[in-house]
């Protein structure tokens, strides 16, 4: 297995520089200039306009842009921000703890809540509780976020007053007070988020059990006598985990896009929220950042799903 990660990362590797290629170049030939707030200032005049622009290495060409950003990322830089001028990284180490935090919880219930859900909805194939879950699925993935969220804001805060409609970073309380106003202000993002997820995961879940329960040797093992419970827990869930895993792994980056809107929404200062007000602004440099650590999350889960296949299945060897 060793080799193969080795030869998969070596693969990676002009993948992304490939990709960092293209997504760099549409950004340079993207409509938007970061500096025309100083256009619309008569105070400023052009020479110093274009003074500005040669700092900022904005009239270099574009294979001399992306080289000098390729080798700075090399060193761990991402540059600085056109509308702050702070280093990119410094600003996305800010806002990545409350995404992390936001996104991993929803996708955590998701998974804790989708399995047993799918399971049980295939073991019971047709039965009451199938036909809820089902119900409920459809339901979960086919209203975007963005309505579930508002339909949150008016139920639970504009109604009942439960939670706050906006999340706030700078919560001044301390102890168990503020844990609980930080939890309580990540509840109806975390909510439409796992809602979203696990109606998908579920679903996927469900068709995979599905097919495993109806192989001939699954038959086999009930005619032998197994249990009922060790039929499906060591002869038919792992092999019905095999394409769940895929669609868990290959999810996370979906999910970091996905939460842009939600972030929106709620107003939590996060990675999207940053994305957001760095494409408003044409600020290339922390757009380019964001998009090619999104390009990392998906080669690398990549990655984590090609191993979780050989542990899951023991059939699968790595040469």
């Amino acid at each position: 297995m060793t080799t193969y990660v080795i030869r998969r990362v070596l693969v990676a590797i002009p993948t992304l520089i490939a990709i960092s290629m293209v997504i760099f170049t549409i950004l340079a030939l993207a409509p938007g200039d970061p500096l025309s707030e100083f256009a619309l200032n008569p105070s400023i005049p052009p020479a110093v306009r274009q003074q500005i622009r040669h700092s900022m290495g904005l009239d270099d060409p574009i294979p001399v842009r992306y080289a000098k950003w390729f080798t700075s990322v090399m060193h761990g830089d991402f540059g600085y921000s056109f509308r702050s001028r702070s280093p990119v990284m410094d600003q996305i180490k800010q806002r990545l703890p409350i995404t992390l935090a936001i996104i991993g919880s929803s996708y955590l219930i998701s998974i804790l809540l989708a399995i047993p859900v799918g399971i049980l909805g295939a073991v019971k194939q047709y039965s009451l509780f199938d036909n809820v879950a089902t119900l409920i699925s459809f339901a979960g993935f086919s209203l975007p976020t963005f309505f579930t969220g508002l339909l949150f804001i008016l139920l639970f805060t504009i109604k009942l007053g439960w939670f706050p409609m906006i999340y706030r970073s700078n919560i001044d309380a301390t102890g168990l007070e503020g844990f609980w106003l930080h939890i309580k202000q990540a509840i109806m993002p975390i909510t439409v988020l796992a809602l979203f997820q696990t109606a998908t995961l579920a679903r996927y879940v469900r068709a995979s059990m599905l097919e495993v329960i109806h192989q001939d040797y699954v038959r086999t093992a009930r005619a032998k006598g197994l249990h009922e419970g060790s039929v499906i827990n060591r002869h038919a869930l792992r092999n019905a985990l095999i394409p769940v895993i895929t669609i868990i792994a290959l999810g996370v980056p979906g999910v970091f896009t996905g939460a842009i809107v939600t972030e929106q929404i709620f107003r939590v200062p996060g990675i999207g929220s940053l994305l957001i007000t760095a494409i408003d602004a044409s600020d290339t440099p922390v757009v380019m950042a964001i998009a090619f650590i999104f390009s990392v999350l998906v080669v690398i889960f990549n990655l984590i799903a090609d191993i979780l296949y050989g542990i899951t299945d023991p059939r699968i060897k790595y040469s």
